[in-house]
């Protein structure tokens, strides 16, 4: 019974949204601090293939006869999914000009993508924050 409430299709894209953007936040932010390190190649995971991941997810839920539960996510090389986690792989980006200290940076790049992955990351914990409240206040039967 309680699967049904807290496994709905929201919830559970939400969750995974966030727990995503979380670690790839900590791969930006290790990116960031080590801009000066001679040989350091900036690492990170596709942000397109993990959307398309959830995308599929999304849409096999949505054809077969189940409306709730888990997604059923399939591993990627970059991405590895478990019961309550995820794991990334990141691979080193190597689409800029190398430094003549060896490092690959580009500072405006990494910028933009720790922005993103903030918002993408404040967005979907507000979301869900509201869904827990929902719960919450029906639960309480109040409105």
């Amino acid at each position: 019974m309680i699967d049904g409430v807290t496994n709905t299709e929201g919830l559970s894209v939400l969750e995974r949204l966030v727990q995503f953007s979380g670690q790839r936040h900590r791969l930006i932010v290790n990116n960031i601090a080590n801009f000066d390190t001679p040989g350091y190649r900036p690492l990170d995971v596709s942000v397109r293939d993990f959307q398309a991941q959830m995308r599929d997810a999304i849409d096999e839920r949505r054809t077969s006869a189940r409306s709730g539960g888990s997604l059923n996510l399939e591993d990627s090389a970059q991405i590895e999914f478990s019961a309550g986690s995820m794991t990334l792989h990141p691979t080193p980006i190597g689409e800029n000009i190398l430094f003549h200290d060896g490092n690959d940076r580009d500072l405006e790049r990494t910028m933009q993508d720790l922005v993103e992955n903030f918002f993408t990351f404040r967005i979907a914990t507000e979301l869900l924050r509201s869904r827990y409240d929902i719960l919450r206040s029906a639960i309480a039967e109040r409105v």
